[in-house]
């Protein structure tokens, strides 16, 4: 009986907090009181309250930092149905911002293992590499590795700040039709992270893709690595039966 009053309980705390973020009383980024004055604010045992963050983390609603304190992670303020191919263009524009872009390298380059393979390259075929960064109000959202075979440009080309789906269609005459992503999260990165001027504790997401045109080709590979406290993603699932 006990066993069930406390599990019971501490979702009760869970939708306390939650509520606490929603309606304002807790700001993303805030750090939450110490478990001891918590506690008692909620009025239930450090016990219940430690059981609460736990998952409150585990949802990454808040980040605990040894050492320092409890913190409400900051929502991110782009979001999109992973189940839809979407440029970066298009998906900051739907939120209203601005999109921009910084173009790192744009050139030719011997292609690596996974390329190969990936986009079922020629023998000794090259592959122009574009390194982006995208920007939402002038804000790093977005670091952009994009790998797309040299055949599909004979002259030769090099990437402006276009969009990426447009550059194909309008150069290359190839129309992206769906694409295979794979979902993965990496934590801080030296390089990556400096790029995106994250701070130390935020996460990335990485969204690998192989794009394909209507003939089920593989024309574009590319890896995108977002600041997940700006973007999250989301994907509606149907029950079949």
């Amino acid at each position: 009986m006990d066993y069930i009053y406390q599990k019971s309980r501490y979702l009760i705390v869970i939708d306390q907090i939650k509520d606490k973020i929603k309606n304002g009383e807790l700001e993303p980024g805030e750090r939450l009181p110490s478990e001891t004055d918590f506690a008692k604010q909620l009025h239930v045992s450090r016990t219940t309250l430690r059981e609460a963050l736990r998952i409150l983390e585990e949802e990454n609603i808040i980040t605990r930092k040894h050492g320092i304190g409890t913190f409400v992670n900051k929502k991110p303020v782009i979001s999109g149905g992973i189940e839809e191919l979407f440029s970066v263009t298009n998906l900051i524009e739907r939120e209203g911002k601005t999109p921009g872009t910084e173009l790192l390298f744009s050139g030719y380059v011997e292609p690596q293992e996974e390329e190969i393979n990936e986009l079922k390259l020629k023998k000794n075929e090259m592959v122009l590499l574009v390194k982006r960064v995208r920007t939402a109000n002038e804000m790093p959202l977005v670091y952009c590795i994009d790998k797309i075979p040299a055949h599909l440009f004979p002259g030769g080309y090099q990437l402006n700040d276009e969009s990426l789906f447009d550059f194909l269609e309008e150069e290359a005459n190839v129309t992206i039709t769906y694409a295979k992503a794979f979902i993965e999260t990496m934590g801080y990165h030296e390089e990556i992270s400096d790029i995106l001027k994250c701070e130390s504790g935020t996460p990335l997401l990485i969204l690998k893709q192989v794009h394909y045109d209507s003939n089920d080709e593989p024309v574009l590979y590319s890896i995108n690595f977002f600041r997940a406290d700006q973007i999250s993603f989301n994907v509606f699932r149907k029950r079949i039966f």
